[in-house]
C-alpha cells in the first residue's frame, strides 16, 4: 500500500455553492472562465494505511461522509499479471518499490507514488488518504477526503481538466497518458487470479431481497459505460435463456477501457431515474475471457479435416528439405566407398604390413581359395568378357545371369566381370524379404543403399494417427505411408545419387560436353555409369508381400536403365524371372546369360586344384592331415567315378574337397554328402512338417522322386497326367521354385524334368532304396487313389439313380448308361487292384522297422 499526503485546500467560511466557489476563485487568480481552485494553506494530517485487498481485507474501501475514491489508469503495466503466481511474493509492493528505483521523475517517468502525486493538481482541494494498488489492473485506487459544500463529481472533472492540460505518459506505455475517474460504485478489491479483459459482464441484481431487478437496455448501459472508453459492442443476454441473475457484455475496444470501468462502476445503483427500476438495479461486474484471444487455435481445431493434411504436407516438405540430401549424400558415400576405413590408402598400406608372418600366411591362404576356382573362370571366361561388353554398350534393357543356387553367379559378376570397376551397388534381396514387418522391411532396404536417416519405426506410429483419425473425422490423414511409398522414397533418393555419381566424371571444361545436355551426356558415355547388382532376385516370391518389392525393384531398375543412370544386373535363380521383369519393360529383349553346372573334366581339375599342397603351417593351422602320395593317387584314380554321380555343381564340389583333404575318400565323402542331401529332401519336401505353407503335397513330391531315381529325366506333359497332378503345372513351378527339380524348356514350352541338383540324382535312389520310407509313402499315395476313385464311384452311381428315375427309360439314355456303368466298373476294378497293394504295404511296414 501506497500513502502519502497531499496539500488540502481551505475554502473559508463561504456558505455560497461550490460551483461559485470554484468560478470566483479561478477568476481571481488567473482571469480565466476554466475554473481551478486557488492555492490553500496546508495543515498538517495523519498518515493512514489500508491493506492491499480492503480495509482491514474485507476486499472494500470503506468511505464516510465527505470522503471519495479515485481510480487512476496506466499506473502500472498490464502484462505482469505472471508475478502474482509465485509463492511468498509481494507482487504489488514489489513492483512499486522497482519503479522507483529504475524511473527518473524529472523525465515523467515515476513510480506508482510520483505518477498518482503528479496527476493530482497541487491547488486541488482534497486530502489523500490512502492509495491502494491494482496491479493486475495496471491501476491504484486514491481515497481522499474534501471539505463539506463541494461535491466529488465537481472535483472529478477539475481533475480531468487537469489532467488534460499537463497529460502524464509513463515510461512503460508512453502513447497513452494516465487517466482518472471517480469511483461511483463500491469497487470489490480481490486478489483473485483473475487477469483482465476487454469484456466485461454485468449482472443485474437487486438492491434487496424483497425487490427485484430490472434489465436494463443497451441505450442505459451505453450511458453508464461510454464515458470510460470507446465500446464495440453490447450483447445482452438472450431473452430465451433461464440463466440468472440477468446479465449483459460490454465489449471495449481496450482492456485498459474495461478496468477503468470495473474498477468505476462494480457495485453501482441504478436509479429509478436512469432505469433502474423502482427498487433499483445493483451492477456487478467481472471480466468475462474473450474467445477471440484464441481463435486460430480454436479454427485449427476444429477444422481437422483441413488442418492435418495440412500439417501433413508441411511436414512432407520439411523433409524433403533436410533430409533428401543428407540421405542423398550417404548413399553417394554407401556406393563409392568414401567413408570406408578399408579402402583408404593409408590402411591399406597399414594392412600390408601388419600381414607379415603368420597373419601373411593366414591371408595368403585365404586369397588360395579365391586362386582356386581360376579353372571355373575359364571355363566361363565367355561369360565374362560377354558382361564386360554389355557393360560399355549403350543398352537400355537388363542383364540377367540366372543359373541355380551354388552356380557361382554373384562371384562371376563380382570378383571377374566387374572385378576393378569403381561405383558397384549389390543389393540383396533376401535381406530385404526375410524382413518380418513394414518397418523392418523399410528399414533393411535403406540399408542395402546407404539410405540414412531412416525413421522406419515412425511408419507404426503414423498408422497409429491415420487410426485415432479415421475414429474422429471419419477420413484417413495421408499421414502414414505405406510400404510401396516409403520403398519408392528410397529408390528416388538412390537414383538421384547413382546419376550424381555417374555425371562427377563429366568434364565441364570441354566445349562439346558442355554443350551437352545431361541425359545425352549419360547416353554418350555408358563406360562411367554405375552398376547396380540385384542379387537373390525373386527369392521367396510365392510369399504375399514379396510382389511389393519387386514390382518396385522391376520398375526402378527400368528407370535406371531407360534414363541411362546405372547398368543393371539381376542374379537369379528362378526360371521365370521374365514374367516379373516383363511388367517394368514389357517392350525389351533382356541380356542373359545362363549358368549350368560344370563339366566334369572342369570338376576333376576343380577338385585337384584344392587338393594341391599349401605349406605345412596352412595345413597345420586348418587341422588338416598330410596325404602321402600313394593315397593321393588313389583318389585322383576314384575322383572319375564320383565326379559323374556329384556332378558339378560348384558348392558341391567344394565340399567333396573339404572332405578329402581331412582324409576322407572321395567314394565315402560323396556317400556322406548323398545321405545328407536326402535328408534334406525328406525334410523339405516329404515330412507334413509345416504343409499350410507348401503348395504340393507329400505325394506329389514322393511320385516326382521315385520316377526320378528310375528315370534320370521325365516327360513334362506325361506327368500332367497323373491323377496325383490335377493341378499339374502350378506344383511342378513350386517345386523348381524349391530347387527340388529343374524344369528344360525349348522352343518356349516346357518339356522335361530333371533334379534340381546333379547329387539329388544319386539321393532319390538312396531314398527309394528305403523299403520301409517307400512302403509308407506309397501307401499314402494309394490311399489318395482310393479317395479319387471312390469319389468317382459315388458320382456316377447317384447319375444313376437319376436315369433310373426317368419315367419309361427312354432309348436315348441307354449310351449314357451303359458308360457310367462302365465307370463305376473300371473305378471299382482299380480299388481292388490299389487295396491288394496297400495290403502288401501294409505287411511291410508291420514287418520291418
Amino acid at each position: 500500500m501506497l500513502i502519502f499526503r497531499t496539500t488540502r485546500c481551505c475554502l473559508g467560511r463561504r456558505t455560497s455553492p461550490t460551483a461559485a466557489l470554484f468560478r470566483k476563485y479561478y477568476l481571481h487568480n488567473t482571469g480565466s472562465s476554466r475554473p481551478r481552485p486557488i492555492k490553500p494553506t496546508v495543515p498538517a494530517g495523519k498518515r493512514n494505511e489500508s491493506s492491499e485487498v480492503g480495509d482491514n481485507d474485507s476486499g472494500h474501501i470503506e468511505t464516510k461522509p465527505n470522503e471519495g475514491i479515485l481510480f487512476f489508469d496506466n499506473v502500472f503495466p498490464l502484462k505482469l499479471q505472471w508475478l502474482t503466481r509465485i509463492p511468498f511474493l509481494n507482487a504489488d509492493t514489489l513492483l512499486a518499490e522497482s519503479l522507483k528505483r529504475v524511473n527518473h521523475p524529472d523525465l515523467a517517468l515515476a513510480d506508482p507514488s510520483s505518477i498518482i502525486k503528479r496527476a493530482l493538481p497541487e491547488k486541488l482541494p482534497i486530502t489523500v488518504t490512502t492509495v491502494l494498488p491494482r496491479l493486475r489492473e495496471g491501476g491504484a485506487f486514491v481515497k481522499f477526503r474534501h471539505e463539506e459544500g463541494i461535491t466529488t463529481t465537481e472535483l472529478e472533472n477539475t481533475l480531468k481538466e487537469y489532467l488534460k492540460e499537463k497529460p502524464i505518459k509513463p515510461w512503460f506505455n508512453p502513447f497513452r497518458q494516465v487517466r482518472a475517474f471517480l469511483v461511483r460504485g463500491k469497487p470489490w478489491i480481490e486478489d483473485l487470479y483473475r487477469i483482465p479483459s476487454s469484456r466485461v459482464k454485468v449482472e443485474f441484481l437487486p438492491t434487496s431481497p424483497e425487490t427485484s431487478a430490472a434489465e436494463l437496455t443497451q441505450e442505459t448501459l451505453y450511458s453508464l459505460f461510454r464515458r470510460y472508453g470507446k465500446l464495440s459492442e453490447i450483447v445482452p443476454e438472450p431473452f430465451d435463456s433461464k440463466v440468472l441473475p440477468r446479465y449483459a457484455y460490454i465489449d471495449y475496444t481496450r482492456v485498459r477501457f474495461a478496468t477503468m470501468a470495473k474498477n468505476c462502476m462494480h457495485g453501482y445503483v441504478v436509479g429509478t431515474a436512469e432505469g433502474g427500476g423502482k427498487a433499483g438495479t445493483l451492477l456487478k461486474l467481472s471480466y468475462e475471457p474473450r474467445v477471440k484471444a484464441n481463435w486460430i487455435w480454436s479454427w485449427i481445431t476444429s477444422h481437422p479435416r483441413i488442418v492435418l493434411p495440412l500439417v501433413v504436407a508441411l511436414l512432407t516438405a520439411a523433409s524433403v528439405a533436410v533430409f533428401d540430401p543428407i540421405r542423398t549424400f550417404f548413399i553417394r558415400m554407401h556406393i563409392t566407398h568414401g567413408l570406408h576405413l578399408e579402402d583408404q590408402p593409408l590402411y591399406r598400406w597399414a594392412k600390408s604390413w601388419l600381414s607379415r608372418g603368420y597373419d601373411y600366411i593366414r591371408l595368403r591362404k585365404q586369397g588360395g581359395d579365391g586362386d582356386n576356382l581360376k579353372i571355373v573362370w575359364e571355363d566361363r571366361q565367355g561369360a565374362i568378357t560377354q558382361l564386360q561388353t554389355w557393360m560399355i554398350e549403350t543398352a537400355d534393357t537388363f542383364i540377367v545371369v540366372q543359373g541355380p543356387r551354388g552356380a557361382g553367379k554373384k562371384e562371376l559378376v563380382m570378383d571377374q566381370a566387374l572385378k576393378g570397376r569403381p561405383n558397384k551397388l549389390i543389393i540383396d534381396c533376401k535381406k530385404i524379404q526375410e524382413a518380418r514387418g513394414d518397418s523392418s522391411t523399410i528399414a533393411a532396404a535403406a540399408a542395402e543403399v546407404g539410405y540414412r536417416p531412416v525413421f522406419s519405426w515412425m511408419n507404426s506410429i503414423s498408422s497409429m494417427i491415420d487410426l485415432a483419425a479415421m475414429g474422429t473425422i471419419g477420413t484417413k490423414t495421408g499421414f502414414s505411408e505405406t510400404l510401396d511409398t516409403q520403398l519408392a522414397k528410397i529408390w528416388g533418393n538412390t537414383t538421384t545419387a547413382l546419376k550424381k555419381i555417374a555425371l562427377s566424371h563429366r568434364n565441364k571444361k570441354d566445349e562439346k560436353e558442355a554443350q551437352m545436355a545431361d541425359d545425352e551426356w549419360l547416353e554418350a558415355h555408358p563406360e562411367y555409369r554405375p552398376v547396380v547388382v540385384i542379387d537373390n532376385f525373386l527369392h521367396k516370391n510365392n510369399e504375399g508381400s514379396s510382389s511389393i518389392v519387386y514390382d518396385k525393384l522391376g520398375e526402378w531398375a527400368a528407370t535406371l536403365t531407360t534414363q541411362n543412370v546405372a547398368h543393371v544386373i539381376f542374379l537369379t535363380t528362378d526360371v521365370s524371372f521374365s514374367k516379373s521383369l516383363s511388367k517394368a519393360l514389357p517392350d525389351r529383349v533382356f541380356r542373359q546369360i545362363t549358368l549350368s553346372d560344370c563339366t566334369p573334366e572342369v570338376a576333376k581339375k576343380l577338385v585337384l586344384q584344392h587338393l594341391k599342397p599349401e605349406g605345412d603351417e596352412a595345413s597345420a593351422a586348418e587341422g588338416e592331415e598330410k596325404m602321402s602320395s600313394t593315397q593321393m593317387q588313389s583318389n585322383i584314380d576314384e575322383l572319375d567315378s564320383v565326379i559323374q554321380i556329384l556332378g558339378g555343381r560348384l558348392t558341391d564340389l567344394e565340399f567333396l574337397a573339404r572332405r578329402i583333404k581331412t582324409g576322407e575318400s572321395p567314394g565315402k565323402a560323396v556317400r556322406q554328402i548323398i545321405e545328407q542331401s536326402a535328408s534334406e529332401i525328406l525334410k523339405m519336401y516329404l515330412l507334413d512338417v509345416d504343409s499350410a505353407s507348401r503348395t504340393w503335397t507329400p505325394q506329389q513330391a514322393w511320385l516326382i522322386i521315385k520316377r526320378l531315381a528310375s528315370d534320370e529325366v521325365l516327360r513334362y506333359n506325361e506327368l500332367l497326367l497323373d491323377p496325383l497332378f490335377s493341378n499339374g503345372e502350378a506344383v511342378l513351378q513350386a517345386l523348381e521354385q524349391a530347387e527340388l527339380i529343374t524344369i528344360t524348356s525349348t522352343n518356349g514350352r516346357p518339356y522335361s524334368i530333371k533334379p534340381g541338383r546333379p547329387v539329388y540324382q544319386s539321393a532319390f535312389e538312396y531314398l527309394t532304396d528305403d523299403e520301409v520310407l517307400k512302403a509308407r509313402l506309397d501307401l499314402a499315395i494309394l490311399s489318395q487313389l482310393i479317395s479319387t476313385e471312390t469319389k468317382n464311384v459315388e458320382k456316377y452311381e447317384n447319375e444313376l439313380k437319376i436315369l433310373g428315375e426317368l419315367p419309361g427309360t427312354p432309348s436315348e439314355i441307354k449310351p449314357r448308361t451303359q458308360y457310367c456303368l462302365a465307370k463305376v466298373m473300371g473305378s471299382q476294378i482299380k480299388i481292388q487292384q490299389y487295396e491288394t497293394e496297400s495290403g502288401k504295404l501294409k505287411k511291410v511296414l508291420s514287418d520291418k522297422f
